[in-house]
C-alpha cells in the first residue's frame, strides 16, 4: 500500500512540476506575443508615417507642376495671340497698300 501511496505521490509532484514548467513556458510565450505585436505596431506606425511625408512630398510637387502647366499654358496662349494679331496688322498693311 505504500508503493501505490508513494507511486501517486511522485505522479502528483512530477504534475505539479510539470504545471509550474508549463505556466512559465506560457508566461514566456506570452512575452514574446506582446514583443513581436509591439514591434509589428511599431513598424506600421513608421511605415505609415513614411507614406504620408511620401503623399505629402507627391502633393507639393503636383501642384508645383499644375502651376507651372497653367503658367506655360498662359505664356503660349498670349504668344499664339500677339502671332495672331501680328498676321492681322500685315494682312492689313499688305490689303492698304497701293497697288502699283
Amino acid at each position: 500500500m505504500q508503493d501505490y501511496r508513494t507511486g501517486h505521490q511522485d505522479i502528483a509532484e512530477k504534475a505539479d512540476e510539470l504545471l509550474v514548467k508549463a505556466k512559465a513556458e506560457y508566461e514566456k510565450a506570452a512575452e514574446k506575443s506582446k514583443a513581436a505585436y509591439e514591434a509589428a505596431v511599431k513598424r506600421l506606425k513608421e511605415a505609415e508615417n513614411v507614406a504620408k511625408e511620401k503623399v505629402e512630398e507627391l502633393e507639393g510637387k503636383v501642384s508645383e507642376l499644375a502651376h507651372q502647366g497653367a503658367e506655360t499654358l498662359s505664356e503660349s496662349k498670349s504668344r499664339l495671340k500677339k502671332a495672331i494679331d501680328a498676321g492681322r496688322e500685315a494682312y492689313r498693311e499688305e490689303k492698304d497698300k497701293p497697288m502699283v
